[in-house]
């Protein structure tokens, strides 16, 4: 098959950070309902890709820490090649997607996810996910832990970070 027609499917991978916890406290405490704590990641070229705090990270296709994803979501297929996406993924690493550039609420694993996305298919990820910190902020109990959930960095661990270094995985 002629390697300029190829078409690769592209998963977005979808955790729920709390482990259900989300679904049965956040009534309570937020006074609405929330269906988990959402962390993302992109599935292309038999890896999984995602950013945290220590930046743009790749492993094994549900081999952090999380284990195997809650939900799978297909957001179809692209022709960027390998080498173009992780040209891509280094140049977003030098810069943008920086360990130090994380903010758990307005840059994250999901606005990562997000750009990719668009990126490679031009499909965004689900506004479930991406609205979920504006949710969380839109509530009293949000605002007031917003000082301490700011200062957390998550970096789930099981992965080889790429920032910036194209094939130096």
């Amino acid at each position: 098959m002629d390697q300029h027609n190829t078409t690769n499917t592209v998963k977005l991978y979808v955790y729920d950070m709390s482990r259900g916890m989300a679904r049965q406290l956040s009534p309570i405490m937020l006074g609405k309902q929330l269906d988990g704590i959402w962390h993302t990641s992109i599935v292309i070229f038999g890896d999984e890709f995602f950013y945290g705090g220590e930046g743009i990270t790749s492993c094994p296709p549900g081999g952090t820490m999380l284990g195997e994803p809650n939900s799978i979501v297909d957001l179809g297929s692209t022709e960027v090649t390998e080498d173009i996406f992780m040209e891509y993924l280094s140049s977003l690493g030098e810069a943008t997607y920086r360990g130090d550039n994380y903010r758990l609420f307005e840059h994250n694993c999901n606005t990562f996810s997000n750009e990719v996305a668009q990126f490679l298919t031009g499909s965004k990820v689900p506004a479930y996910i991406t609205d979920l910190p504006a949710e969380v902020l839109s509530t009293p109990f949000g605002q007031a832990l917003r000082p301490l959930l700011d200062s957390i960095s998550i970096a789930p661990p099981g992965g080889n970070v790429i920032n910036g270094h194209y094939g130096q995985r």
